[in-house]
């Protein structure tokens, strides 16, 4: 037998439970606190390495100062020795004369100051001036060339520059902490408030999937939510119209389809009782009669059927579109025509004009202003089509038949799905021809008109953008 094998969901491994994703809020917090987090250290450290430059160099600059004015003092006597005056008064820094051999002379009371080899260097007189940090005493450490072979050194404890540093990283590290919590609490209440409308659009794309409900959602406001908001509206509205117009395909083909439907069960069933034993039976005309009926009630059927899938063909969207020379839609639509109704004749003058659109739903647009003028004109008659520009970047294609004409009160109907004049009831048809080459040309950005031809029959007129050929 087969082993069974382990299915693991892609992008986790075995055993283990995907990552929970960061809320978009937690995520503008996080980039905000982060953000002030970032400027406070880079504000934080530039201010910590200037202060920290600048009292060291005071420091430097007060120890050369008094090591100068200390090598200038006049001298005064201790007992047999003699030392500059400042190393008598000076109380907050250690001072001492370093002779060449490295020994120092300190006055009674004084503190001596820290010697090493670059002090006694400048003693030796292998140097003019030198300072150091010691790190055992914590203390800078300045010698300057004194008299020959000595030199003057002074130092001066640095735990008063460390303390005021320390004291200023404090107060930096409880501002910077102090402005990311800020940031943050800053950063949730703007997130929370600039999220408040995503959340009213996503409640409400839930509730319409929960719901079906496209009714629109409430606007408030003039900014990118607001009109993202809009479009979703508009988005709705589209979805909402979509539906009705196949609620309402649907309830008009389910009507006229129950007519058709409904005959041809009748002459079924009438020719199925016809042929049980027993059963009176049908003579030849009546059998004819219904065998006709039958045929014609499934040829209209057949066409009701075709121009409904020509209609939700239609409805699909269509991205490609091509170059389109109509005088050879009209052609080919007009041979079409010729084959179907060989006792009209057809009076055609057409101009070139080119539009961008789709060859298939053009010409069967044309195909059905031909049809339906051939099935109200009488044989022997002509149908006029003429195509022409109108100077606007337009142009009109107008077919007339040689029939009795629109009556004023279906004018304004002859478009609509499934209707049919008083006229048209005893003629083959479906009543979506004319709905066929309205939803054409409104597809090409144009519109459709039906009026009275000058010779009394019906003239009806399709209107398309585009440029001349």
């Amino acid at each position: 037998m087969t082993e069974p094998v382990a299915i693991v969901a892609v992008g986790t491994r075995a055993g283990r439970k995907p990552r929970k994703r960061i809320s978009l809020r937690a995520r503008v917090t996080l980039l905000a606190a982060a953000c002030v987090a970032g400027v406070t250290a880079l504000v934080s450290i530039g201010a910590y390495v200037t202060v920290y430059n600048n009292l060291y160099q005071q420091v430097d600059d007060t120890l050369q100062v008094r090591a100068i004015a200390a090598a200038q003092a006049p001298q005064v006597r201790q007992g047999i020795q003699q030392y500059p005056g400042a190393l008598l008064s000076s109380t907050d820094i250690q001072i001492a004369v370093l002779d060449a051999d490295g020994v120092p002379q300190i006055p009674t009371g004084g503190r001596q100051p820290p010697i090493g080899r670059v002090e006694l260097a400048v003693a030796q007189g292998s140097a003019n001036s030198s300072i150091r940090t010691d790190t055992k005493t914590d203390m800078r450490v300045v010698a300057l060339h004194y008299a020959p072979d000595q030199a003057l050194v002074l130092a001066q404890s640095l735990t008063p520059t460390r303390q005021t540093l320390n004291q200023l990283a404090i107060v930096l590290a409880l501002i910077g902490g102090g402005g990311i919590i800020v940031a943050a609490l800053a950063g949730t209440a703007v997130a929370r408030t600039g999220l408040r409308p995503v959340e009213r659009l996503t409640a409400a794309t839930e509730y319409v999937t929960r719901t079906g409900d496209l009714r629109p959602i409430p606007v408030s406001g003039d900014d990118e939510l607001a009109r993202l908001t809009t479009s979703f509206n508009t988005m709705l509205g589209t979805v909402a119209e979509s539906q009705e117009r196949q609620r309402q395909l649907v309830a008009d083909a389910g009507h006229e389809l129950r007519t058709p439907l409904t005959s041809l069960r009748t002459n079924l069933e009438l020719l199925l009782s016809a042929s049980r034993a027993g059963a009176p039976t049908l003579s030849e005309k009546d059998r004819s009669d219904i065998e006709t009926d039958i045929k014609a009630q499934l040829d209209e059927l057949t066409q009701l059927i075709g121009d409904l899938v020509e209609l939700a063909r239609q409805d699909e969207p269509h991205t490609q579109f091509e170059r389109v020379e109509m005088i050879e839609v009209i052609e080919r639509a007009l041979d079409r025509a010729r084959r179907r109704a060989s006792e009209i004749e057809f009076d055609v003058s057409l101009q070139p004009w080119v539009l961008t659109g789709d060859h298939s739903a053009l010409e069967r647009a044309v195909l059905n202003l031909l049809d339906n003028a051939v099935k109200f004109s009488p044989a022997g008659s002509a149908v006029r089509v003429r195509m022409h520009p109108l100077g606007d970047g337009t142009a009109v294609i107008e077919v007339a038949d040689s029939g009795p004409g629109i009556a004023e009160a279906d004018l304004p109907k002859v478009f609509d799905r499934f209707y049919r004049s008083s006229e048209a009831r005893t003629l083959p048809g479906s009543g979506l021809g004319l709905s066929i080459v309205k939803q054409a040309a409104q597809r090409h950005g144009g519109d459709v008109y039906a009026g009275r031809a000058p010779e009394g029959g019906a003239l009806l007129t399709i209107r398309l953008p585009g440029a001349p050929g």
